[in-house]
C-alpha cells in the first residue's frame, strides 16, 4: 500500500483574515480549480465551515468521466488550519491540510495532501504518468488563480 504526498506552499499579500475567509469557503473551491475539471457542489457548502460538514461535488479528473466526490471537513482551527478527508470518490485515500499563517506582508498557505491511488499496482503504475501530473496542474492552477486574484507577494 504506497501513500503519496503533495506539498505545496505559497505566499499572498493579503491579511490572514482574508486568506482564510476565502479559503474556508467550500464554494470557492470552483473558484481556483480548471473549468475543464467540471466542478460542481452538490451541497453542503451552504454555511461557514464547520468539523463534521459534508460536501458533496461532481468532477471531471480524467477523460471527461464525471465522478462524485464526498468529503469530510473534519478538524477546523479557525484562522491556523483545517482538514478535509475524501469519504467517497476517486482516491482510495484522501487526506488534505489546510494551514495557513501571517509572514511579512501577508500570508502563507501551506497545503499537504496525503493520497492513494485505487486499483492497487496498476493504480501505482499509473501513478507518475496521469494522477501525480494531474495533481500537480491542478495545484499550479491554484497557484497562479490565487495570485490573479490577490497578487505576487513580494
Amino acid at each position: 500500500m504506497k501513500i503519496y504526498r503533495l506539498h505545496k506552499k505559497q505566499n499572498l499579500p493579503i491579511s490572514l483574515e482574508q486568506a482564510w475567509d476565502f479559503l474556508s469557503d467550500p464554494k470557492n473551491l470552483k473558484t481556483i480549480t480548471p473549468d475543464y475539471m467540471g466542478f460542481n457542489i452538490l451541497s453542503g457548502a451552504d454555511r461557514p465551515m464547520f468539523a463534521g460538514q459534508i460536501i458533496q461535488y461532481i468532477v471531471t479528473p480524467v477523460l471527461g468521466i464525471k465522478t462524485k466526490w464526498v468529503t469530510e471537513i473534519t478538524h477546523v482551527v479557525d484562522k491556523h488550519y483545517f482538514v478535509d478527508e475524501q469519504r467517497f470518490g476517486p482516491y482510495a485515500l484522501w487526506h488534505h491540510k489546510h494551514f495557513i499563517k501571517a509572514i511579512e506582508g501577508g500570508v502563507e498557505m501551506e497545503d499537504i495532501i496525503d493520497y492513494k491511488v485505487p486499483f492497487g499496482i496498476i493504480g501505482q503504475l499509473v501513478h507518475p504518468f496521469i494522477v501525480k501530473p494531474k495533481l500537480e496542474e491542478i495545484f499550479n492552477y491554484r497557484t497562479q488563480k490565487l495570485e490573479q486574484l490577490f497578487g505576487v507577494h513580494k
